[in-house]
């Protein structure tokens, strides 16, 4: 589950733990409003745990069958991923990697993972 999912259904199961209850508990409630007003509180705090206990999303990359990748005159070329940073924290997978050919200085070529600094 995103941020983004996790903080709205956070911010719902807040409002339904504390919406109508209050309201009905506000009023002397009878028998049947208590009951659901704990009904109610229950299925947000429910939903709370829930959103918390998700693990977060994990984006996944993925290059299957990467071609030929070729540089010259000093220019680069890159046919599988490529992370800025060296992140290499998340799940990355390259099949069938192609031929990496590069010509003159300072150029590169690659079909695979590539760490980037």
């Amino acid at each position: 589950m995103s941020g983004g999912q996790r903080a709205a259904v956070t911010v719902a199961a807040v409002l339904a733990i504390v919406s109508t209850p209050v309201f009905w508990l506000f009023d002397g409630p009878d028998t049947g409003q208590l009951v659901g007003a704990s009904v109610q509180a229950a299925t947000g705090v429910g939903a709370l745990v829930w959103a918390w206990i998700q693990p977060a999303a994990e984006a996944r990359d993925s290059a299957v069958r990467t071609g030929q990748a070729e540089a010259s005159g000093g220019g680069g070329a890159h046919t599988g991923i490529r992370r800025r940073g060296a992140s290499g924290n998340r799940a990355a997978r390259v099949e069938q990697s192609g031929d990496a050919v590069a010509h003159g200085r300072g150029s590169n070529a690659g079909t695979g993972i590539d760490y980037t600094g």
